[in-house]
């Protein structure tokens, strides 16, 4: 068992079945601080709450070794149902996988449709299910660098695994074909259609309802009822159930519902979305945490508004956000510095400011850094998506991204009136920006010169970056060749893809990756990673060691 970070735990574990066993057993025992138990190929992560100290590490690495000495067998839920899942194997991958395998494409289309698949676990967004089994002749890797964007529903394979992307996302996998099914629905219960142990299969299908030419009665139908095709409905007697193809169901809940009062969006800028604390506890599900980039700025708009807890505000990348208030409010500006007027009038960040009905507050572009935070007492409030406001990239998950004419409501002020004393400035994001890392849970992945490679360097931040990650030029990290099990990820994770590339994952990060981690940047350093854009430069200093977890087990289990 190793630190991951500063705030999670990674346990190896003998196979499989283990994982589930010791996954299980850790969400039995419910131990305290911690906020997410992620099972994957080989490994269990488990990640603490922001207030983990280093004795909160040490107390439950001891959890985790009673949940392992406790364990036992897991039955899983969807056991004995079948899921079938229509596939129009038209991939751009296919030809090169054909190559590898040294093999025709229509001899891979039947090896890959010809077999029976199980979900071994979720993650690496909503509704991802990785499926084992892969007949091993045409388990090719992974591509060297991952694609900017995989369409969604996009059917791939990566070496011993077979998925379905349930939305459009980044990814490394090699593109098989592509369907319709309909893999995750908040209004669901459970909302993912594929959990662990469910069998799938995949059926070869000419066209898709989407299609040109296709059935006119299936393009104009009503969204299919999948409850009969979730594990554990099928009825005795009746065939498996289909993942039947119909149009999908949105991610994202209302951010503007109709409301008396509240701010009304006159001009969004590039994006604002509604942030708060994020959504922990659904990473096993492949619901990452997301929540505001910048931690930092969110909870200190929150205490200079004296809100009750972290609640949500607008996070405004680089500025131009116009909003209008119908209702009188305190408000305050915190993150990026970007000028301000109300009225006309400057205002500045990091203070109290008062709005009558009908004013205009007006945010220009920040010289310096990428997200400035608009909070108001009481908070905005919005319909939650499991349990938060917050909006995920990546999953598409959350109140969606706010437009110009959205009126969005404020929330009950708190009780206590704000007591603030004197609050320093923050270091603005200018020249090269300096992030403390820790070493990486996988040093058997990276030589020394690897790690000096990454201490030594100087990083600059390319345009394809956004709330997910970070994508760094700059020297080329060596890494061992080969195929690492897919495992559990934390916020400022640096993954290093075998084109030796890093990438530094920020709030909406996968839940899961393939790639090896080197590092991880702790604490405050992430919330600065967060406030950098697209032509910055970063170095990275090693920050002091976290004592603890030293992976005291030498029995390949639990270790």
């Amino acid at each position: 068992m190793r630190a991951y970070g500063d705030h999670a735990l990674l346990a190896d574990v003998a196979g499989l079945d283990e994982v589930h066993a010791l996954a299980a057993a850790l969400q039995a025992a419910d131990v305290p601080g911690v906020v997410d138990v992620v099972p994957a190929a080989r490994t269990v992560l488990v990640v603490l709450d922001d207030a983990a100290t280093t004795a909160d590490l040490a107390r439950v690495e001891d959890a985790v070794r009673e949940a392992w000495a406790s364990r036992t067998a897991v039955a899983h839920p969807g056991e004995g149902s079948v899921v079938e899942i229509p596939v129009v194997y038209d991939g751009e991958d296919l030809p090169d996988v054909a190559a590898w395998a040294g093999l025709s494409v229509a001899e891979v289309v039947a090896r890959h449709r010809g077999r029976g698949y199980v979900v071994a676990f979720g993650g690496f967004m909503p509704g991802f299910g990785y499926l084992t089994d892969v007949d091993p002749t045409i388990a090719a890797p992974r591509l060297a660098t991952p694609r900017t964007r995989v369409p969604a529903g996009s059917v791939a394979l990566a070496g011993g695994l077979t998925a379905v992307y349930p939305r459009e996302t980044p990814g490394g996998w090699r593109l098989l074909g592509r369907t319709d099914a309909r893999l995750f629905d908040v209004d669901r219960d459970p909302p993912a259609l594929l959990t662990a142990g469910t069998r799938v299969r995949f059926r070869a299908v000419d066209r898709l309802a989407g299609d040109a030419g296709a059935d006119a009665a299936e393009e104009d139908g009503a969204p299919p009822d999948l409850d009969e095709g979730h594990p554990g409905a099928d009825r005795a007697g009746a065939p498996a159930a289909e993942a039947r193809p119909g149009r999908e169901t949105p991610f994202s809940g209302a951010a503007a519902r109709p409301v008396a009062g509240g701010v009304e969006i006159l001009a969004t800028g590039p994006l604002t979305l509604l942030e708060d604390a994020g959504r922990p506890g659904w990473a096993a599900s492949g619901v990452g945490r997301s929540g505001a980039a910048d931690q930092g700025a969110l909870r200190l708009l929150n205490r200079l508004l004296a809100n009750d807890g972290p609640v949500a505000a607008l996070e405004v990348t680089l500025g131009g956000l116009a909003v209008r208030f119908h209702e009188r409010a305190t408000f305050a500006l915190a993150g990026a510095e970007v000028p301000a007027t109300l009225d006309g009038t400057p205002v500045g960040r990091q203070s109290l400011l008062e709005a009558r009905p009908g004013a205009e507050l007006r945010l220009g572009f920040a010289a310096h850094g990428t997200r400035a935070y608009l909070g108001v007492r009481g908070g905005f409030a919005a319909t939650p998506v499991l349990g938060s406001l917050s909006f995920d990239v990546l999953a598409g998950l959350g109140p969606a991204p706010l437009r110009v004419g959205d009126r969005v409501a404020i929330g009950p002020r708190p009780s206590r009136l704000p007591v603030v004393d004197a609050i320093a400035p923050r270091a603005e994001v200018v020249g090269v920006v300096e992030l403390a890392v820790l070493r990486g849970v996988r040093d058997d992945w990276f030589g020394d010169e690897a790690w000096r490679a990454l201490l030594e360097g100087t990083f600059e931040v390319s345009d394809a970056s956004n709330r997910v990650g970070l994508r760094l030029a700059g020297p080329r990290i060596d890494r061992r060749t080969g195929e690492l099990p897919s495992e559990g990820l934390v916020p400022g994770a640096i993954q290093v893809p075998p084109d030796g590339r890093p990438v530094l994952f920020l709030r909406d990060h996968p839940v899961t990756g393939g790639y090896p981690v080197i590092g991880v940047v702790v604490g405050g350093a992430l919330d600065a990673a967060a406030q950098v854009r697209p032509g910055d430069r970063v170095r990275f200093r090693e920050a002091p060691r976290v004592p603890g977890a030293a992976g005291r087990g030498r029995d390949g289990a639990a270790s």
